[in-house]
């Protein structure tokens, strides 16, 4: 890989704003309740592994899929020179382009993990439809949406050269309404936390209005078993959230 294209992918993803982003989302996880160690995990969109560790540090399978090959190249160089905390974790790097989900080849897995993908992708349903194949118990989902939820779908332009934006150069973003519908058309159980990470994008009050340039995420859980055991999830999508 060219030194200017390393220099560029690890600027991108290792900058403040991106790396405070992971942290709080990830913080945000752990905080769920969720039965993560020890499973397998379809990682989609991972990116340079900013998340991988989360779960191989949890004794996980983890198959990562990432559709950029200089971003995969970089992936393998951080896990190998995280070397004491990744050797002898199962892993297993995948390039493959997720606006075409039936050509990737990977297993199917107990949990899929989608944070910050569904929206670079040019047929986000469709998407789900695929995962929902490959997926054997829990599917963790994190994603830009439409604001408010009165929007269907919002289309954003993209820099399709930037290693952290959509393949296709296009961002499409569906309301949490839509979302919720669609995965309850997959999964026989459907949950959205009752909080938020401590971060701007995750909004607490979806009754006030909101910068029209700013990113605005929510996170669901869709699962193939009852997770009524879980206190931080409820069933209907809140208007008003706490932190955590």
């Amino acid at each position: 890989m060219p030194e200017f294209v390393r220099t560029t992918v690890k600027t991108r993803f290792r900058s403040t704003l991106y790396i405070r982003h992971n942290a709080r989302r990830l913080e945000h996880l752990a905080t769920l309740g969720l039965p993560l160690a020890h499973r397998s995990v379809l990682e989609l969109g991972a990116g340079i592994g900013d998340h991988t560790t989360f779960f191989l540090g949890r004794g996980c399978k983890v198959t990562a899929v990432e559709g950029r090959p200089e971003n995969l190249t970089l992936m393998r160089e951080c896990l190998s020179a995280e070397r004491l905390f990744t050797e002898g974790k199962d892993y297993t790097l995948v390039l493959g382009d997720l606006d075409r989900p039936d050509t990737v080849t990977v297993p199917s897995s107990e949990v899929v993990y989608c944070y910050g993908l569904l929206y670079h992708v040019r047929e986000p349903l469709g998407l789900l439809e695929w995962i929902r194949r490959k997926c054997d118990d829990l599917l963790l989902l994190e994603t830009c949406v439409a604001y408010p939820d009165s929007e269907a779908t919002v289309l954003v332009e993209e820099d399709a050269s930037s290693p952290t934006q959509a393949l296709a150069g296009q961002s499409v973003r569906l309301s949490r309404p839509t979302l919720l519908t669609k995965l309850r058309d997959l999964f026989p159980h459907v949950y959205i936390p009752r909080t938020q990470p401590w971060h701007e994008d995750f909004p607490v009050d979806w009754t006030r209005a909101r910068q029209s340039d700013r990113a605005t995420r929510a996170v669901f859980v869709a699962s193939l078993r009852e997770l009524d055991d879980c206190p931080a999830l409820v069933r209907e999508l809140p208007l008003l959230y706490e932190r955590s």
